[in-house]
């Protein structure tokens, strides 16, 4: 059997990045399998799925450009929040999990890797305040217009929302009435990508 190579397949993806952060991710792969022994984070249970769970967070880098400050709702095991701030050092994550046991592992990781542009934060996001962010991020918490409502308080006029959905993206957008929204959509596989550009409350 072919051994799994993260370098080869970020190549094959078409995803450059440096030898450090893939160095990081092996470390943050081999860590999420450890824990997951004891605390089941995760329904990835070998480093097949963890490294197919990582692409999959790499993928919209490819078409974004990442800001300064970014939030991710519902980070779990570090999908996409924390495989991103591993990258994407010049941009601030703040990782919003309010499970413990999987904010526990977060802050393990961020302190066993020495990741400085990342605070993680052990609440629901409804319970951030009023702290509004440049991008917000999720992946597999809830619909479209249930997330765009709870991150009301963290939303300005400026911010982008890069959410990871599944087939039903397309309906849930039809279902948001109350905003207009301007938003791509980019496929691979089975996931989409809704990257929201811009968006009005009607």
């Amino acid at each position: 059997m072919e051994k799994l190579d993260l370098r080869k397949l970020l190549d094959n993806n078409d995803i450059d990045i440096s030898s450090v952060s893939i160095d990081n991710l092996e470390k943050f792969s081999d860590i999420l399998l450890e824990w997951n022994k004891i605390h089941n984070l995760t329904g990835a249970k070998d480093k097949k799925s963890v490294y197919e769970n990582i692409i999959d967070a790499f993928y919209p880098v490819s078409f974004i450009d990442f800001p300064k400050s970014i939030l991710d709702v519902g980070t779990g095991a570090g999908f996409p929040g924390l495989v991103l701030a591993i990258v994407k050092e010049e941009s601030h994550f703040t990782l919003c999990e309010p499970l413990k046991k999987r904010a526990a592992f977060l802050r393990f990781v961020v302190t066993m890797l020495g990741l400085s542009n990342v605070t993680i934060i052990a609440k629901r996001v409804e319970e951030l305040g009023n702290i509004c962010f440049d991008l917000i991020t999720s992946r597999a918490v809830t619909n479209t217009k249930l997330l765009l409502d709870i991150t009301k308080d963290q939303r300005g006029a400026d911010t982008k929302y890069l959410l990871y959905k599944g087939s039903l993206v397309f309906e849930e957008i039809e279902d948001i009435s109350d905003c207009e929204l301007k938003y791509d959509i980019f496929t691979k596989n089975k996931r989409n990508y809704l990257y929201i550009k811009s968006m009005n409350v009607v």
